[in-house]
């Protein structure tokens, strides 16, 4: 019988979960089980040169299995949302039909939930909106270009912090650019998609979660990834980068966590010796974002990452889940 939604892809298993939680070592686990390939769901993989501090997997490890959405961008140019479903559907498709699964591993939850519930139809960025919005925040101040999207969008703004420069200003380039607030298209598109089909209903991807029970333990892991990383030349990683000269702190590459942190200190606006307590802080928030992220999907099963035994349960439930899904 044909299957009657066209859009349904094939089944695709989902490894989500904050940074540090041990995403890499259960899915190379499942690698070795299982023939797959692996889809990285990470906004900060995706860049070439920045191996150190995203925590990118080893030579060894992109040996050892086949990787896809890593090192497909040079930092100064962004990589959005729209273009990470288009490349990892085209990707579940292809990997499907090479007789393998289809693993998608990564916290980049933007990138999860536009692949399950779609991409909000409203208008594509403008360099030149941007640039003058840009311009402004460096007069006003992100603060105060917040309280300008407050006066026109403040369904928005109650939910953005006032220094969060890369979200206010899409929200204001949206305005500008369609006269209507990004509020009004996230409502449009839930109007839309109610009864709609996506990978979830129609039951064509799994998701487990790696969440800790105990919040303690994934902030000592932070801690340790992040002595790691300057231990193993993350400063002399971002010192190449900005010495290239044509990058700028406000590019979505050098805004990851640690990146910008590290660029500041360079610049000397952030004194040397508070990287590593800021570098720790800012991942520690960027994990308490992921987790909030994750608690929006109910239908996620969580593997308790901090607790013995937590691959082989990932490895139980992927088991489980090939066996109800597959044909």
């Amino acid at each position: 019988m044909a299957d009657p939604d066209p859009q349904r892809l094939p089944f695709h298993l989902c490894l989500a979960g904050p940074t540090a939680a041990g995403k890499t070592a259960a899915a190379m686990a499942i690698a070795q089980e299982r023939p797959c390939e692996i889809i990285s769901v990470d906004s900060a993989l995706v860049y070439r040169g920045m191996d150190i501090g995203t925590a990118k997997p080893s030579a060894t490890e992109l040996g050892l299995v086949a990787h896809h959405l890593i090192d497909i961008r040079d930092p100064l140019h962004a990589y959005s949302a729209a273009e990470f479903v288009r490349d990892a559907r085209a990707l579940i498709q292809a990997i499907a039909a090479r007789g393998k699964l289809p693993l998608l591993v990564g916290g980049t939850m933007l990138y999860f939930k536009a692949l399950f519930d779609g991409i909000d139809d409203m208008p594509a960025a403008d360099p030149t909106i941007r640039a003058a919005i840009e311009s402004d925040a460096k007069r006003k101040g992100w603060p105060a270009m917040h309280a300008e999207l407050a006066q026109v969008d403040p369904v928005t703004a109650a939910r953005l912090a006032p220094a969060d420069s890369q979200r206010i200003q899409r929200a204001l380039e949206v305005y500008r650019v369609a006269g209507l607030p990004l509020s009004h298209f996230h409502a449009t598109k839930d109007a839309t998609k109610s009864g709609a089909s996506n990978a979830q209903s129609t039951g064509a991807s799994a998701i487990i979660s790696l969440e800790p029970e105990d919040r303690s333990w994934l902030h000592g892991r932070i801690a340790e990834r992040f002595d790691s990383m300057l231990a193993h030349g993350f400063l002399d990683e971002v010192r190449a980068l900005h010495a290239r000269g044509d990058l700028h702190p406000d590019l979505p590459s050098m805004r990851c966590v640690g990146y910008r942190q590290a660029w500041e200190a360079l610049d000397g606006t952030l004194p040397m010796v508070e990287l590593r307590d800021r570098g720790i802080y800012a991942t520690r928030q960027l994990a308490k974002r992921q987790i909030t992220w994750l608690r929006s999907m109910p239908q996620r099963q969580i593997v308790a990452c901090d607790q013995v035994g937590a691959v082989d349960a990932v490895l139980r439930l992927t088991r489980d889940e090939i066996r109800l899904n597959r044909p």
